[in-house]
């Protein structure tokens, strides 16, 4: 084989990966749905600190896009739903601890409600109509769970997911579960603000940097330009 046709040959291999890689950038944008705001949600806050768990998916982007979020002031990627033996990311890829890649999110109540938080979760995320897998992952790691933190968040939580099935807001029924709060254990340091380290991986380039584009595009009003990192509390 001459050097001309090995270097056609790796072109032609080179011009095929970026015609997928392009074709899952545009999946992950198309997948971007608004749904309107929680009709039932929590009252204007009060206290100037609240928490909320949300598993979406690979908690690279899910802790991502809340980082660019005006009024959250912390976002940690970690495990829920299982024991702390467990918590930790070898034996959580497994599927067998119960756990899911979660995202811990510390916000501001009196600048963006809860109901906003889910909002964005259903919006933007993640598509809460695909079973235990988001994108290329596979599992009951990657789920779509919310741990509500009290009742009142459940409530919002359970009426804003029926509200969405009602209004046939997606072409499938959400997946979505509610699920009892548990603890919440902190993901590997290397895991931490991984978007905002790696914004040219694969991974991250086609299957989070297009949620962070839509929720520029699609929540102007709410989107922070300089995201809240965990390696900046430290």
């Amino acid at each position: 084989m001459s050097k001309l046709t090995s270097c056609l040959i790796l072109v032609a291999l080179a011009l095929v990966i970026l015609a997928v890689s392009l074709r899952g950038v545009a999946s992950q944008a198309e997948n971007a749905k608004v749904v309107p705001l929680p009709a039932v949600d929590e009252p204007p806050g009060t206290r100037s600190s609240e928490i909320a768990v949300l598993a979406g998916g690979c908690f690279w982007g899910v802790q991502g896009v809340y980082q660019h979020l005006k009024g959250v002031t912390s976002a940690v990627s970690g495990y829920a739903g299982g024991e702390q033996s467990t918590a930790d990311y070898e034996r959580v890829s497994t599927g067998g601890t119960g756990h899911a890649e979660a995202v811990q999110i510390t916000f501001d109540p009196r600048v963006i409600t809860y109901g906003r938080i889910l909002q964005v979760f259903f919006s933007v995320v993640h598509d809460p109509t695909q079973l235990n897998s988001q994108g290329p992952d596979v599992g009951t790691q990657y789920r779509s769970a919310i741990f509500p933190m009290n009742p009142e968040q459940g409530n919002v939580a359970k009426a804003f997911i029926a509200q969405l099935n009602q209004a046939r807001t997606f072409d499938a029924a959400i997946v979505t579960k509610i699920e009892p709060s548990r603890s919440f254990y902190r993901a590997e340091a290397y895991h931490q603000d991984f978007l905002e380290r790696n914004p040219t991986h694969p991974y991250i380039v086609m299957n989070d940097l297009p949620k962070i584009d839509n929720l520029k595009r699609i929540f102007p009003n709410l989107y922070n330009p300089k995201p809240v990192l965990v390696g900046a509390t430290k």
